[in-house]
């Protein structure tokens, strides 16, 4: 997909906005096959030896991917398209910061409404121009059998309170995220939302990439970058991933990973 300046400003303000846009058809289905493939084996070792995280609800993993071979492709992680919707949103000089799934499989069942991450400034109680963003793509199409997110638009600059008022009231209905392969979601992660049960056979992973502003640190969140791998990434990639740790080898960069669990915003 080619996107142009004026398209990027566009998806940018619908995300200001509503705090979510949809590029639909982004990536190639024979690519994001090619991921859900490769996934399956890590999501069976984290179902093998977690038990289920009542912090994200029964049923649910959260899986790190591994930074090197295709959990690395520039043309995932460094997409032209998506990097000038983010730039709109958090500059230029922003970072790339988490590179996960999330993924509910049978049993799994609704999620509490809440936020990724609280106000900048809590103390103020007013909500500021977007500073966090979550890129989402799923591994196998969204469906009602398959498990879709749910959101309410406009939420992401209202306080929890009011934005659940709203949604009680219909003022702010909750919406299904329905995305086919290929589709990727780019968020402010702010927004009031849930997960949804997954009630079929087939585990829905949905990867998201992490990026926010330069200045912003989440300790719980990062990406441990194999050296090699840095390096053989194009100068833009290289910059997004400025601020987090660098391992000599593939092996040592994969030794222990982050512990990123969902807090009640």
């Amino acid at each position: 997909m080619t996107m142009t300046a004026e398209q990027a400003r566009a998806h940018a303000d619908e995300v200001r906005s509503t705090s979510a846009t949809i590029l639909r058809g982004l990536f190639a289905v024979e690519t994001i096959d090619a991921w859900n493939a490769a996934f399956q084996p890590l999501l069976a070792e984290a179902m093998a030896t977690e038990s289920d995280d009542p912090n994200r609800g029964p049923g649910r993993f959260y899986v790190t991917l591994p930074f090197h071979g295709l959990w690395a492709d520039p043309a995932i992680i460094d997409n032209d398209a998506i990097m000038a919707v983010v730039a709109e949103l958090v500059g230029a000089d922003g970072v790339m910061c988490q590179l996960a799934s999330d993924t509910p499989v049978r049993g799994s069942d609704y999620q509490p409404l809440h936020r990724d991450t609280q106000l900048l400034f809590p103390e103020t109680g007013a909500e500021s121009p977007p500073y966090q963003l979550a890129v989402n793509f799923p591994l196998v199409d969204v469906t009602d059998e398959t498990g879709p997110m749910e959101w309410a638009a406009g939420t992401h600059m209202l306080s929890k309170a009011e934005g659940l008022r709203r949604i009680e009231t219909g003022e702010a209905p909750l919406v299904r995220a329905y995305m086919n392969r290929g589709d990727v979601m780019i968020r402010d992660v702010r927004h009031i939302h849930r997960g949804t049960p997954n009630p079929s056979d087939i585990p829905r992973p949905m990867v998201v990439i992490g990026y926010s502003r330069r200045w912003l640190y989440r300790p719980e969140v990062n990406i441990r970058v194999p050296r090699p791998v840095l390096e053989g990434l194009p100068e833009r990639a290289r910059r997004q991933l400025r601020f987090n740790p660098v391992f000599e080898t593939v092996e040592e960069a994969g030794l222990a990973g982050e512990s990123y669990r969902l807090f009640a915003y």
